[in-house]
């Protein structure tokens, strides 16, 4: 039994034997993009400004991805070994830029674990105080100061590396790694439309768990006939397809849709409308 997870073996034969098929994550990628509207997300952050509440973007796609897996869990399995693990937490990993102590720009990757019971409230709470935390220029977290070490001598980081490897494989790992590792991850997410960028289909690394990646883009306009008709906010998804069936998928991705066009249902408490559609398993 690994630290981060537990095996799953109430699976059909095909399902088991995928991994085995396909035994690299880089072989087993499905790419999707999302488009979220961008007048409910806009309009839902506006509101709780007023409120005295700031909430990011971000953040909205975060609570919004975790209300779905909440819903559907077995979004946040894994492969490891051509086995199938159940993750026994969430996490999240993303990549922000800071400024070293010498005022040259550099980048550094957080990881941020939430609860069952977060919302888009506490969800954007955690972000920020990460990032506030990490953007510090005589800051160095547990993941900047492990990689100085391994790469402070020539042959280290490749013998660290093969090393975690090896423990990885046959789940020999410590959880305190992994807690370290932005690779071993529920989710990783990157923000392209900060810096004016289109979404890119970024890949699943082999190293570690990452099974999603998820690319916010600069938002575009959607036409029909030549007749502007909203600005849409592009996710560009990138799949490891043997951690659940394409139904599984299809399912989380109707609730994450759903989240996406009513926000105001990733606040707890907030009062659900009966008439809203639920995303209801054939």
């Amino acid at each position: 039994m690994r630290p981060d997870g537990t095996r799953v073996r109430n699976t059909s034969a095909i399902v088991s034997a995928i991994p085995y098929i396909m035994p690299r994550r880089y072989d087993a990628q499905n790419y999707i993009t999302e488009y979220a509207e961008m007048e409910p997300l806009r309009r839902f952050i506006h509101d709780k400004r007023r409120e005295g509440v700031r909430i990011s973007y971000m953040a909205l796609i975060l609570a919004a991805y975790f209300k779905a897996y909440q819903e559907n869990p077995k979004i946040n399995r894994f492969i490891m070994n051509s086995k199938i693990y159940q993750r026994n937490h969430f996490c999240v990993s993303f990549v922000i830029l800071k400024t070293r102590a010498d005022g040259t720009p550099d980048e550094t990757s957080v990881k941020v674990f939430f609860e069952d019971g977060d919302d888009v409230i506490s969800i954007n709470r955690k972000i920020e105080d990460a990032v506030a935390l990490n953007q510090r220029r005589e800051h160095n977290n547990n993941t900047d100061r492990f990689a100085n070490f391994m790469f402070s001598l020539p042959v280290l980081p490749k013998l660290v590396v093969g090393f975690v490897r090896f423990l990885d494989h046959f789940g020999l790992l410590p959880r305190a790694v992994i807690d370290l590792s932005p690779f071993h991850t529920s989710l990783f997410i990157t923000n392209l439309a900060s810096i004016n960028t289109n979404a890119i289909y970024h890949h699943c690394y082999e190293f570690g768990t990452t099974g999603v990646f998820v690319c916010m883009g600069k938002p575009v306009a959607n036409y029909l006939n030549g007749e502007y008709r909203k600005r849409l906010l592009p996710l560009s998804v990138v799949m490891d397809e043997r951690i659940c069936t394409g139904h599984e998928y299809a399912l989380f991705c109707q609730s994450l849709r759903r989240y996406l066009k009513h926000p105001e249902l990733t606040e707890n408490g907030a009062a659900e409308d009966e008439e809203l559609p639920k995303a209801v398993e054939a």
